[in-house]
């Protein structure tokens, strides 16, 4: 009854707080991966009867990766028959084939032995396409050449995602732990699987016109959140930031703009012709050296309008322009007298005063006499 009436009146009993505190608990753990947590390796105890069928990939190669692969295709066939898996360079067709054999008994390393290839065929360096044999190691060929539809402007992006000297591919590579190499038409990411996913994000970003350097400050910020355990669970939208885009290049206005008449059934009315005007001023009814002299007229006036025109500019030369008002000096008050007499004995006294060091003549004299006075002293 006590329980009942607890609940009725909103108290919660603290066995039913416990149980509601240890399954939040249980599912953050069950969300979060531990630290250092590694998948153990796939070993033939695993498999021990092997494979059933024989499965092979072939991939072909462009003539200029043909000199690397003839140099390093012994230590290619050394790492794959670690894993028990055949591989057969055919430099006449061009083609790299990889097969299991009856030793084998991952079923998943085909698959990381066609990556092996497709990534050598991509003219990524043997000493990291080796590396997709590994287990927490994937890759990603990201086809970008279609992307873009016009050549210049792909180029021009492709260029910015490499940067400077490689700065902002250098930039990538250390916030997502990847290893990324831009050939042609495509762009090869090794790594994590969470660093594939980002650069895969950046990369299309960069293609659809989106500057790294906004992919690459979030991820900074994301990596230095990461650090701290209590915002794991936490959203971190707060702490991005939202760039927004601007469209500055407006589309310019033409100067001429042809407004649309509103439509009309009828019509327009038909112009006049020069009959019609010539009878609605009357011209029409005069004789012909009417006509004439009437021309002749209309033309001495164009013309005397004219002489007009260029003597008024001619003679804006001779016009004077208009000068400035003279300001006359204003008298000297009468209100303060100046006592003359009473400035001219100050020049005087100061006229007698000796500013200064005395000269060399004068402190000579002054030693000669003090000395004498000494002596009659004496």
């Amino acid at each position: 009854m006590a329980a009942a009436k607890k609940a009725e009146s909103g108290q919660v009993a603290p066995a039913s707080k416990d149980r509601s505190n240890k399954k939040a608990v249980n599912e953050s753990e069950l969300l979060t991966v531990p630290d250092g947590w590694k998948e153990p390796a796939f070993t033939r105890e695993d498999n021990p009867r092997g494979l059933l069928e024989e499965s092979s990939f072939a991939t072909l190669f462009p003539k200029y990766r043909e000199a690397y692969l003839k140099e390093c295709w012994p230590l290619v066939q050394k790492a794959l028959n670690e894993h028990h898996v055949n591989a057969t360079l055919d430099l006449i067709e061009g083609s790299i084939t990889v097969t299991t054999s009856k030793k084998t008994f991952d079923p998943y390393v085909i698959i990381r032995a066609r990556d092996l290839i497709k990534l050598l065929a991509r003219s990524v360096p043997f000493e990291q396409a080796v590396r997709i044999l590994q287990d927490d190691t994937a890759c990603d060929i990201i086809k970008v050449g279609s992307l873009v539809r016009n050549r210049e402007r792909f180029i021009k992006r492709r260029q910015r995602l490499i940067g400077p000297k490689g700065s902002t591919l250098k930039a990538l590579e250390l916030l997502t732990n990847c290893y990324i190499m831009v050939q042609g038409n495509t762009v090869s990411a090794l790594g994590p699987f969470n660093g594939l996913k980002e650069v895969r994000k950046v990369v299309l970003d960069t293609m659809k016109n989106i500057h790294p350097i906004y992919n690459i400050k979030t991820l900074m910020i994301k990596r230095e959140l990461s650090k701290d355990p209590e915002l794991r669970t936490q959203s971190w939208e707060r702490f991005l930031p939202q760039f927004k885009h601007k469209n500055l290049n407006k589309r310019k206005e033409p100067k001429k703009k042809n407004v649309k008449k509103e439509y009309t059934p009828f019509p327009p009315p038909q112009p006049e012709s020069q009959v019609d005007k010539e009878l609605a001023s009357g011209e029409y009814f005069l004789k012909e050296s009417q006509k004439k002299r009437k021309r002749v007229e209309e033309i001495k006036a164009k013309q005397a309008e004219a002489i007009n025109r260029r003597q008024e500019e001619r003679n804006k030369a001779f016009i004077p322009p208009k000068e400035k008002l003279v300001v006359k000096p204003k008298k000297a008050s009468n209100e303060t007298k100046i006592d003359i007499e009473a400035i001219k004995e100050k020049v005087k006294k100061a006229k007698k005063k000796k500013l200064g060091a005395l000269p060399v003549e004068e402190v000579k004299l002054k030693i000669a006499a003090g000395e004498k006075k000494k002596k009659k002293k004496k």
